[in-house]
């Protein structure tokens, strides 16, 4: 072991290393921005007059977080508009709604969002309630899970949009019987009123990304990988923001950046792609993915699925869900990327987009050989039980968003009975993958859903929600506690091409989180409660909570 003193020495806890042993350490010597020693008692020889230590007192000291889909930008920008997170009440939404009107009476728009489809009859709000509370100006508000979105009548008075506007291809416009628009846009629709939305200022993206990287940091997450720059089809475009914060060095994060596919366009693209990817890839920013988008979401039936949804009396519908692409132009599409070199990063929610984007996977693999592009399906809803083992097969990894695999309304009441037992009984099934030898990495979605990993990693071992009474929601697809960490730290680390983090050991880079206890000493049904009291990035320290 070699003398030189080390700039930061942990000792007196628990460091689990996720190296492909899973071992365990009490010690770990930091020295400039890289891990240089782990192990016990002999680590702290390393320490000299100027090294800092740090007394974990039984904490658990592991590889910082990666979050292997997430949305900063736009999580960061809502922050700051109306924000409808954190209740499920429409007389609530109401309530801030005016209020942020009131307090904003400058602003063309009302944007914002965070709203719930359990929160109104059918998934579905109405133009009526928003014109109660601002008549005067558009609102436009994204559901949590910014599929849908809910509009005034103003904002489809602008938009033009009247009983006579036909459905995008990839869209609904929710309609009242005779074919007035009710409020609610669905997918595609959303592009009809977001284009004419005020356009966020680069000083607003930027803002919004410094807001949510401390979140972020502050929630152990030292790198991650967020799922649409360059955007289309409604949504905006966050690139610029963290090309500045590269150059300047304000992105304190290691990011990669998925560049988003439009849907409207074919190989075409490509060539924009690449000199997107060589234009927007500086210091900390890597844009070496593409972001595809395959299908919608369950809950509005826009999931592409093998077969049809059900109505409410259990039958079958003529529905079931959108293929955003075609399947042919989708293998094609990926073999060109998987050429070029680009990871691909696919939005696969239903079964059918799940074995379309691995169909796309293997034509790839056919015509290019085995290549380093580690592509990865993200949401992974529903998985029919003949595709679970292709994964290993073609190398694809599966991008675990463990938060949605609960118990709650929008499952219980809008899900599970449009699908029928045998396909519910499919819905992330993390075990199946993890028994047929898949790679997991894990993400949020935010702010589609809560950023903390720790609320994830708790859903992840007990199929709960953190302070749920609700029972365990296929309880047989649960993970083990180091499985889940695995997941949000080696996993995403390899599917983030990040080879020197996600592990802890000599040589890696030193990004690292402290927990405020060790969940593997308690019950399973307390790893929510753990917090995140110190957050490395390089050996540098990020985030410290007041307790640490």
């Amino acid at each position: 072991m070699s003398q030189s003193a080390a700039d930061l020495v942990f000792t007196n806890g628990t460091i689990l290393t996720m190296d492909s042993a899973r071992s365990r350490a009490t010690s770990l010597a930091v020295t400039g921005g890289r891990v240089t020693a782990v192990g016990h008692d002999e680590v702290r020889q390393l320490a000299g007059p100027q090294t800092e230590l740090v007394d974990l007192r039984d904490r658990l000291l592991l590889p910082g977080f990666q979050d292997a889909h997430v949305h900063a930008v736009m999580g960061g920008v809502e922050l700051g508009e109306c924000d409808l997170t954190g209740t499920v009440d429409p007389q609530e939404y109401r309530r801030r709604i005016r209020a942020y009107s009131d307090a904003h009476p400058e602003k063309e728009w009302i944007t914002g969002g965070g709203w719930s489809m359990e929160s109104f009859a059918g998934g579905l709000p109405t133009r009526q309630a928003l014109d109660a509370v601002v008549p005067d100006r558009p609102v436009f508000l994204f559901n949590r899970d910014h599929h849908g979105a809910w509009v005034n009548t103003r904002a489809l008075e602008v938009a033009g949009i009247t009983a006579a506007t036909p459905d995008p291809r990839d869209g609904r416009v929710e309609r009242e019987p005779d074919g007035t628009p009710t409020g609610a846009l669905q997918e595609g629709a959303l592009a009809l009123v977001a284009r004419h939305l005020p356009a966020l200022t680069a000083a607003d993206r930027l803002a919004g990304l410094l807001r949510a990287q401390e979140l972020l940091h502050s929630l152990g997450i030292t790198a991650w990988q967020d799922a649409l720059l360059c955007g289309a089809d409604g949504y905006p475009d966050p690139s610029d923001a963290y090309l500045t914060a590269a150059r300047d060095h304000t992105l304190t994060a290691s990011v990669v950046g998925s560049l988003w596919w439009r849907r409207d366009a074919g190989e075409e693209q490509i060539a924009d792609l690449l000199d997107k990817r060589e234009r927007l890839t500086h210091g900390r920013l890597r844009c070496s993915t593409v972001k595809i988008m395959q299908d919608g979401v369950a809950e509005n039936h826009t999931a592409a699925m093998t077969a049809p949804y059900l109505d409410g009396c259990g039958c079958a519908t003529g529905n079931s869900g959108i293929s955003f692409i075609a399947p042919d132009a989708l293998k094609r599409y990926v073999t060109a990327l998987d050429a070029e070199d680009f990871q691909v990063h696919f939005h696969a929610l239903g079964d059918r987009a799940v074995r379309e984007a691995l169909d796309a996977v293997a034509a790839a693999r056919a015509a290019n050989g085995r290549r380093d592009t580690r592509p990865h399906l993200a949401h992974l809803q529903l998985v029919h039980p003949d595709d679970l083992g292709r994964f290993r097969e073609l190398g694809a990894t599966a991008n675990l968003q463990a938060l949605w695999a609960a118990h709650e309304p929008q499952m219980d009441e809008l899900t599970i009975p449009f699908l029928g037992p045998e396909r519910t009984a499919w819905q992330y099934p993390f075990g199946d993958l993890l028994r047929a030898g898949a790679t997991l990495a894990a993400g949020s979605d935010w702010p589609v859903s809560s950023p903390d990993p720790l609320a994830a990693v708790h859903v992840a071992v007990n199929r709960v929600l953190p302070d749920s009474d609700a029972g365990p929601f296929l309880p047989e697809q649960s993970l083990d506690l180091t499985t889940a960490l695995a997941a949000y730290t080696a996993g995403s680390a390899y599917v983030n091409h990040l080879d020197d983090t996600g592990s802890l050991r000599p040589g890696n880079r030193a990004d690292l989180v402290v927990l405020d206890r060790d969940p593997f000493a308690a019950p399973a049904g307390e790893i929510g409660s753990a917090r995140v009291h110190l957050t490395y990035v390089d050996g540098h320290r990020v985030h410290a909570s007041p307790d640490a």
